[in-house]
């Protein structure tokens, strides 16, 4: 009796055992006898023991940081490069079979691919084009995991960490680009200006009496400014006495 109530209890935890539940995300392949069956999930399955084997495989997207890569640009410049590679199984078949373990597959493959792209790059381009370098590392890394049934959905250089004597260079030519914008800004203002001023004096000397008009504006500006500077107006017209009375003198018979 005591050995017919251990084989009933074996066979109830033998049976409890089959029962499998896979989550929304999550698929099983299934091997019967050492040879691929079908895929299975999500929801209640059924696995026979000693018969069948399971594999989980989950179909969520996989975050994983690529470690820093040291990397030699085109132009000779040594960096510290890490990225970070979004992906997910979408054949969880190929993913078992046709390879050994695709997590550690891919994250090998992102490095040494990022060492490959990113050192036929020159610095200047690594910096200013992160979005065109971000897509060639994805199309790149994508086509060769496609054969184990992962999709790399997107490659995003993190971090570019440059030498100390390299920075320094880089904000020297950030000041001297910066002091070169301003100089051209500043002569295009004074080119700007000297255009509106000879502009102005044309118009004044078209026209005499605005001449006045100007002169009597600046000492109206003037006196309204608090300082102890006296400002006598001269008259224009005495000018114009002053010339006669210098002029030449007159010869004898002449009227």
């Amino acid at each position: 009796m005591d050995g017919f109530l251990t084989i009933a209890v074996l066979l109830l935890i033998l049976l409890l055992s089959a029962f499998k539940v896979l989550r929304e995300y999550e698929r099983g392949v299934i091997f019967l006898l050492g040879k691929f069956w079908k895929v299975k999930g999500p929801g209640l399955i059924i696995v026979i023991p000693g018969i069948q084997k399971m594999v989980r495989v989950s179909l969520r997207t996989v975050v994983m940081d690529v470690p820093p890569q040291d990397i030699i640009t085109r132009d000779n410049v040594t960096v510290k490069v890490n990225a970070v590679v979004y992906f997910r199984v979408i054949d969880p078949k190929r993913a078992i079979i046709e390879v050994e373990d695709f997590l550690y597959a891919t994250s090998q493959l992102s490095q040494t691919t990022l060492r490959s792209i990113l050192g036929q790059s020159q610095l200047d381009d690594l910096l200013a084009q992160r979005d065109e370098i971000n897509s060639h590392l994805q199309r790149v890394i994508d086509e060769q995991t496609e054969p184990w049934g992962v999709k790399v959905a997107n490659v995003e250089v993190k971090n570019v960490d440059l030498p100390q004597e390299m920075q320094r260079a880089l904000a020297k030519q950030a000041e001297a680009e910066r002091e070169r914008r301003a100089k051209i800004i500043n002569a295009q203002g004074e080119f700007e200006a000297a255009e509106q001023i000879s502009a102005a004096a044309d118009r004044i000397g078209a026209h005499p009496p605005a001449l006045q008009l100007r002169y009597l504006q600046t000492l109206v500006d003037l006196s309204t400014d608090r300082n102890t500077t006296t400002f006598i107006p001269f008259p224009i017209e005495l000018l114009e006495g002053l010339k006669n009375l210098t002029g030449k003198p007159k010869k004898d018979g002449e009227a």
